[in-house]
């Protein structure tokens, strides 16, 4: 009849285990180094045509719980993703600021006055959905753990599921 491990016990297998597969995840990293590089992209590929391939960053396991509420969790989360965006922001317009002050090409009138194009503005207004796609995604995992579904990609897919 088998014992059961002592916590210990099973907190050094879990070491060794690791261990081993640290050793064989740096035997594959050597294989691979090893090998020739890809051959270059199809033409009409994506990789070949420029289009960004979008991959979900979607964690696996389960995540940690740092509060008794998970929607102070959540709240969290996207408050920090806000930060980190609002930290970049300001540091790349810092660098724009100081490199057009140190050539001097703009005033900060110049600045205030700008309107964009049509074109600047779907530019803009594609890269605040994919902001907010980022800062909601917690919400959004939720909601397709608890439906088992996406959420809806465009506000009129929104207004439709809420419409019928």
């Amino acid at each position: 009849m088998a014992m059961p491990k002592s916590r210990a016990a099973k907190v050094a297998a879990r070491a060794t285990g690791a261990r081993k597969a640290g050793r064989a995840a740096d035997a594959k990293r050597v294989a691979t180094a090893a090998r020739p590089t890809a051959p270059a992209a199809a033409p009409g590929s994506r990789a070949a045509t420029g289009d960004k391939v979008r991959i979900a960053r979607v964690a696996k396991g389960r995540k940690p719980q740092y509060f008794a509420d998970p929607a102070v969790d959540k709240l969290l989360w996207i408050t920090m993703t806000l930060a980190s965006e609002l930290s970049v922001t300001r540091d790349r317009l810092d660098a724009v600021e100081r490199l057009l002050e140190r050539r001097r090409v703009l005033t900060v009138a110049d600045v205030d006055g700008y309107e964009p194009s049509p074109e600047a503005e779907a530019a803009r207004e594609a890269r605040r959905q994919e902001y907010l796609d980022r800062v909601l995604r917690a919400v959004q995992a939720e909601l397709e753990e608890v439906t088992g579904r996406d959420m809806p990609k465009s506000q009129d897919e929104v207004v439709a599921a809420v419409s019928s």
